[in-house]
């Protein structure tokens, strides 16, 4: 499988420091305030941040939809890089149907900037299309500024 060929990717110069976008990113009531692009709204964000732990919540439309978001972390670099996947539940557990793999990292440009690039990374060419027709470049990158303005404000 060619990694690029099942990759959604969103790579943007934030106007914030990495570490209050660290913060936004692992600090549960924190993450419920950007996380889904308005008018969506994330609640019960659980984070256990280290290898296996916890990465959870549940994301809310404005007609009522309701999806739970549950998956573990593989990789966890302070202030740098994170790494989640649905494939797991806590505890090791394998997912009735793993559909990707994100990649988020954080690097220092100077100047309270950073350059955030945020990656998806499907099993199949079919879940990478889904995940397109669901609208990813649109969604995270509202949420992106969401996070950035919430970085600026704390």
């Amino acid at each position: 499988m060619s990694e690029q060929q099942h990759a959604l990717e969103l790579i943007l110069d934030l106007d914030a420091p990495r570490e209050k976008l660290w913060r936004c990113w692992t600090e549960p009531k924190l993450l419920e305030k950007w996380f889904c692009p308005k008018p969506w709204y994330v609640s019960d964000a659980r984070i256990d941040l280290r290898p296996g732990g916890e990465f959870s919540c549940r994301m809310h439309g404005p007609n009522g939809e309701e999806f739970p978001n549950t998956g573990v972390f593989l990789e966890v670099v302070p202030n740098e890089r994170l790494v989640t996947t649905d494939a797991f539940h806590p505890g090791w557990k394998p997912t009735g149907r793993p559909f990707m793999v994100a990649e988020v990292t954080f690097e220092d440009l100077g100047g309270g900037r950073t350059r955030y690039h945020a990656q998806a990374l499907h099993w199949t060419k079919e879940a990478r299309e889904e995940h397109e027709r669901m609208g990813f470049h649109e969604g995270w990158g509202k949420a992106a500024k969401q996070l950035e303005e919430l970085a600026k404000s704390i």
